[in-house]
């Protein structure tokens, strides 16, 4: 029987079958573990601290006072104008005139297109830092406390002012009790969550000065 020789036998290939896997290299697997670490490392570094907090929070603050205050404090002389005329049982026509006008202008005054501050607020963003407070609703419930609450009122006030019967005046002054519920109903939901914030960050301030 002939001998099998070495030539004459099958050749098995030493490569494996199939497509070849390729691993990742190590260089990529440890600039990913160090991203991550850098990406944590930066996260904590600009974590603010509380000082800090109750900075953009005293920021906060002033912004939102100072771009309503205007459309407030309008709300406030329309109120004192109308006090001082019913005391007066609508004797002194001047000055049912002079309520009429300060109601009417401070009305329109509420309004974002009439009003530049008002039209800030729409666009204000709160400051990151202070994520976790609401105040973004805030913001919001500042633009709606003075562009729909504070505008009827006040012009429920000149209603007030000019009705020509009782009978017109007492139903703008029903008008005006409603309006005045719902506007200080909107400025205790902005002060609920500005007041725990301050409290949060053991501050000494307000909430903004809404008349009412």
């Amino acid at each position: 029987m002939p001998s099998i020789t070495s030539s004459d036998r099958p050749r098995v290939s030493a490569r494996p079958s199939g497509w070849p896997v390729r691993q990742t290299p190590r260089w990529l697997l440890l600039a990913g573990v160090l991203f991550l670490i850098a990406a944590v490392a930066v996260a904590l570094v600009h974590r603010p601290s509380t000082a800090e907090r109750a900075s953009d929070m005293h920021g906060f603050l002033q912004e939102v006072n100072t771009d309503i205050e205007s459309c407030s404090g309008g709300v406030g002389e329309s109120l004192t104008a109308l006090r001082a005329v019913q005391a007066e049982h609508f004797g002194n026509s001047t000055d049912v005139s002079d309520g009429i006008s300060v109601a009417t202008q401070g009305a329109a005054n509420c309004a974002p297109a009439n009003n530049e501050l008002i039209d800030n607020l729409e666009s204000y963003q709160v400051p990151e830092s202070l994520d976790g407070f609401g105040l973004v609703n805030v913001v919001s419930g500042l633009v709606t406390w003075a562009a729909a609450d504070a505008q009827r009122v006040q012009t429920d006030v000149a209603r007030v002012l000019s009705g020509t019967t009782p009978q017109a005046r007492s139903n703008a002054e029903a008008a005006l009790s409603r309006d005045l519920r719902t506007l200080n109903a909107e400025r205790a939901a902005i002060d609920t969550p500005i007041a725990r914030a301050i409290n949060a960050l053991h501050m000494q301030a307000s909430p903004p000065r809404l008349a009412g």
